[in-house]
């Protein structure tokens, strides 16, 4: 298969689990409404105040971090590659009362209209693992973002996707260095989804992660791993004390989040 039918089949897969994710616990969207925010205390810690800043959220799936930036004050765009998704955006925001650009895109495609227009790019959990190589999501972030702008990301760390779904035993290299195929059942988000679909991934070590931002011309400023993550999002999981989940009987042995700020120059 070409990397055009990865991303076709992905897109699908996406399509097919937005409206199980609106209605599910995890994604509480009437609570979102109400005025709760998505966002952890990892990425608000890397945005800082982002009030009056313009903002472009990638790969943003239906905008529950898009608006919740809009709501502290940004001017908001969201990017995403689900037309499903961005529908569900557009009435979210209505519901919310808030205003947001939205933009349907794959991620490593290059949006020339929107270079150079923003103070923040901003893209969180589960979103590299879908893209084969690094280099035009790297460089379209440069390309977005505005002299001594900003990119804050956060993702769950290459070690975790090194595992088999139940966290028995390593499966998948730590490198980028096959296509994992899978046939998807249910969702992270409602395991008891009627989902049964093919998804295409890929694993991105920390280091060809840092070298695509650099060689972009983007400067590392800040980076943070954690052994917890702030989502019930796998098999296997316990919430610690801190409210954090982690693997039964890996706690406090293996990173499940880094973080990271970088500036381009």
């Amino acid at each position: 298969m070409s990397n055009a039918d990865h991303f076709a089949a992905n897109r699908a897969l996406w399509n097919a689990r937005v409206p199980h994710h609106v209605g599910s616990r995890m994604y509480d969207v009437e609570g979102f409404v109400a005025g709760r925010s998505s966002l952890t205390a990892i990425e608000l810690d890397l945005l800082g105040d982002v009030r009056d800043q313009r903002i472009l959220h990638l790969q943003c799936h239906f905008g529950q971090d898009t608006l919740s930036l809009a709501r502290m004050g940004a001017q908001v765009t969201g990017l995403d590659i689900s037309d499903a998704a961005l529908d569900e955006a557009r009435r979210l925001a209505e519901r919310c009362a808030l205003k947001a650009e939205w933009v349907l895109s794959n991620v490593i495609d290059h949006r020339p209209e929107l270079d150079g227009r923003f103070d923040t790019v901003y893209t969180s959990y589960g979103t590299i693992g879908w893209l084969p190589d690094l280099k035009p999501w790297a460089t379209n972030i440069a390309h977005y973002l505005r002299p001594g702008g900003q990119l804050v990301f956060v993702e769950f760390h290459p070690a975790v996707w090194m595992f088999d779904n139940d966290f028995t035993h390593v499966q998948y290299s730590y490198f980028n260095r096959e296509t994992i195929a899978e046939e998807e059942e249910g969702t992270y988000a409602d395991k008891g989804a009627a989902i049964k679909l093919p998804s295409y991934s890929w694993n991105h070590g920390l280091g060809e992660v840092l070298s695509a931002l650099l060689d972009a011309g983007l400067r590392i400023e800040r980076f943070t791993e954690l052994d917890g993550s702030p989502f019930d999002c796998f098999a296997n999981l316990v919430q610690g004390a801190d409210g954090m989940y982690r693997i039964v009987g890996m706690e406090g042995k293996l990173p499940m989040v880094y973080g990271l700020r970088a500036v381009k120059g």
